[in-house]
């Protein structure tokens, strides 16, 4: 059954592919991001942030749906060609908030384990999805051993973003997805906006609070609206790069921080 179905999903795949030569579309790269390692777990993950969070957990054959650099992948359309890949995994990592993520367990078939992922950039939250999904994956040493890592990783990042204040916590508002990265700071958020652009009634609210930093959503950008506020705008992203390492996507918030702050 399981065969007939893969058949089947590549068949589209390639009416699909002949389908779009024809009609002159535009080729784009169709490779997802990939992570060699040896043999085991195959891992299809909706995109970088849940495959950050499984090569945390310990997992080393890893792919991606979503292209890394899409601004919003919770509106990517997968193409056949990804339905595919899904349908061959052992494991397909997914957010509920993913629009696509119907299509992902629709093609996973009976052989895939369909694992739902919290996507939280809060250190004990991704502490405790790397744990589980270690406990998933029969990785569960290597992700304490990557934890271990993390936690030493996270606090020199906040030692030095904090010792870019010189001592004085700033006074920060931020996006309601990337409040996390407030915590680099050494402080919490004075207000939080969106997810939603703010109003002009939260706006004024926001410039109240008299903002050093302004915490932007590179997803789902909003701070635009708070050209008029006098403070600067620091764009945080959730999402890991192709590397899908989550500890370089902490270092690179922390030194946009830190250029804000200098």
């Amino acid at each position: 059954m399981i065969r007939m179905r893969r058949l089947r999903l590549t068949a589209v795949a390639v009416i699909a592919t002949v389908t779009m030569t024809a009609c002159g579309g535009i080729e784009q790269d169709k490779s997802p991001a990939s992570v060699e390692g040896p043999k085991g777990l195959k891992v299809v993950a909706a995109s970088t942030w849940e495959a950050g969070f499984a090569r945390a957990a310990g997992a080393t054959d890893i792919t991606v749906i979503v292209p890394p650099g899409v601004h919003h992948a919770p509106d990517y359309d997968p193409k056949p060609s990804d339905l595919v890949r899904v349908a061959e995994a052992d494991v397909v990592l997914y957010a509920a908030f993913e629009g696509f993520a119907g299509k992902l367990k629709e093609a996973a078939g009976s052989k895939a384990k369909l694992i739902e992922v919290s996507l939280d950039n809060t250190p004990d939250k991704v502490r405790a999805e790397v744990a589980r999904l270690g406990g998933e994956f029969g990785t569960a040493e290597a992700a304490k051993a990557w934890t271990a890592t993390f936690d030493t990783e996270y606090a020199a990042l906040k030692k030095k973003v904090t010792g870019a204040t010189k001592g004085t916590a700033p006074v920060v508002v931020a996006q309601a997805f990337v409040a996390w990265a407030v915590d680099l700071t050494g402080t919490r958020p004075a207000a939080v906006y969106g997810p939603q652009p703010p109003t002009a009634g939260q706006i004024s609210e926001l410039a109240a609070k008299k903002p050093r930093l302004v915490l932007d959503n590179s997803a789902m950008p909003g701070g635009g609206a708070l050209a008029g506020v006098e403070a600067r705008r620091v764009v945080i992203d959730n999402f890991p790069g192709r590397e899908m390492d989550l500890i370089a996507m902490y270092r690179a918030n922390a030194d946009a921080i830190i250029t804000a702050l200098g």
